[in-house]
């Protein structure tokens, strides 16, 4: 896929991939094996058609193409730039056994890109409406995918969102280099147009409990507001300025625009010397933003080794291009200030790996009398993120684990038999397409417990 020129997308928030032209699409997928047993629909959580789409594809056959993703799959754009396909569907490609497999992300993005070129706006089917109310907490990923799959059997859809955007994650944590806005935005829309209806800036648990949604009417409900508090380290000089969540960066640069500032009023001070604190996308999409908004170095301290690292490898390949550091087997132990208050340097120590622990990945351990100085004048913390507890403590009855995350059954229905839940607020930080998994599984139960139940009324 061509990519635009490290130098120069330094200067910009625009996408760094740039999208298969027609022909590279067509060559890509003459490549496809067209499986009697495609184990890449195996490895997609929402079980996309994939030789399917492919061989419409192969044939020129575009809009026949981007149809039949979107009975599987109301988001193509989305995922198909930001889903780890790698690990997915094309990990289960047999031609990446003996060679590279299909590019199958980024052949979703091409006919989701071409429907949008050709100003078209294909939605999937849907039954007749039947006037009963389903209430959706969360316009994430997840959130979105269930929403759809419920507007398709003709449910009254509304799903509240307590940012002034919809998208959830896809707004305020992924930027605009790797997922434009306006493609959020144009998803969003299809789903308007399938008739579920958007209600911003409402905070489920605030401005509504479940028993006020209950008395408008609605009968069954899906909480997917993902897992958004950020987890800080208990490091001293937390407290310092400069010292700020990814959560916090990415939301202000992302969802608020300050790389545009001043057309948008969300200043962000970045510093000269900007260290990241952590290994997974998150962090480095914290580096890549902060080198655009115009820092002079910027260094990823991550305590295991690159190998360990759970980003996706093209992010830590674009991260290399574009000039971001890395200190791998490097522990932060502390934060230090000057008289002001602000963050001038991080003490670290060295780490060497150990035996695996339970995340499967090898322990790291402190390297004695390691310790020294890096200087710092920024830091941004990228460790993960936990439950918000806002909508579980104003619902005291809902079951929850001891990381605060909501307990389903395998099929996302809750405790409290109409209320269900999927995403991260159930699994803990994971990826979009796992989210929308999630969604999908939670709609086919909710139209199983909505048909089961005795006091539904359905038009006539």
């Amino acid at each position: 896929m061509i990519e635009q020129n490290p130098i120069i997308r330094l200067s910009n928030f625009k996408e760094v991939n740039c999208g298969f032209s027609e022909e590279q699409a067509i060559i890509e997928a003459n490549r496809c094996l067209q499986c009697a047993r495609p184990l890449c629909i195996e490895g997609c959580p929402v079980n996309i058609d994939i030789p399917g789409f492919i061989k419409y594809i192969k044939d020129k056959q575009f809009k026949e193409a981007i149809s039949l993703i979107k009975n599987y799959n109301i988001l193509p754009a989305i995922c198909g730039r930001v889903c780890p396909q790698e690990v997915q569907c094309e990990e289960r490609c047999i031609l990446g056994k003996r060679g590279e497999p299909i590019a199958i992300g980024a052949l979703e993005r091409f006919v989701a890109d071409w429907e949008k070129k050709n100003k078209l706006n294909i939605c999937p089917d849907c039954q007749s409406p039947n006037r009963i109310k389903v209430a959706i907490i969360g316009s994430g990923p997840a959130g979105l995918t269930c929403a759809a799959d419920l507007a398709k059997y003709g449910y009254d859809i509304t799903i509240y969102e307590a940012f002034h955007t919809g998208g959830g994650v896809l707004i305020y944590g992924i930027p605009e280099f790797r997922l434009p806005k306006t493609i959020v935005k144009e998803e969003i829309e299809t789903l308007q147009i399938l008739g579920v209806k958007i209600q911003y800036n409402t905070v489920i648990g605030k401005l509504y409990t479940f028993g006020d949604l209950r008395n408008l009417g609605f009968k069954a409900f899906f909480i997917s507001v993902g897992a958004g508090l950020p987890i800080l380290l208990n490091n001293t000089g937390i407290e310092l300025i400069g010292v700020l969540s990814a959560n916090e960066f990415l939301t202000r640069a992302n969802l608020m625009k300050a790389y545009n500032f001043p057309d948008y009023d969300t200043p962000i001070n970045i510093g000269k010397y900007v260290s990241v604190i952590g290994g997974g996308n998150v962090a480095m999409d914290s580096a890549r933003v902060a080198l655009r908004l115009g820092a002079e170095k910027v260094t990823i301290v991550y305590r295991r080794s690159e190998k360990e690292m759970p980003a996706r490898k093209e992010e830590i390949y674009h991260g290399k291009e574009e000039g971001v550091e890395f200190l791998f087997l490097t522990d932060p132990l502390e934060f230090l200030g000057d008289e002001n208050g602000k963050v001038k340097e991080m003490r670290v120590r060295k780490m060497q790996l150990g035996d695996l622990d339970e995340s499967g990945r090898s322990k790291p351990i402190p390297i004695e009398g390691s310790e020294y100085i890096i200087k710092t004048d920024m830091i941004i913390v990228a460790i993960g993120t936990r439950a918000n507890p806002i909508l579980t403590n104003a619902t005291p009855e809902l079951n929850l684990n001891k990381l605060g995350y909501i307990e389903t059954n395998e099929r996302g229905q809750t405790n409290i038999k109409d209320i269900f839940a999927g995403g991260d607020i159930v699994t803990g930080s994971a990826t979009v397409i796992s989210a929308m998994g999630a969604g999908r599984i939670a709609a086919n139960a909710i139209n199983e417990y909505l048909l089961n139940s005795n006091n539904l009324i359905i038009k006539e």
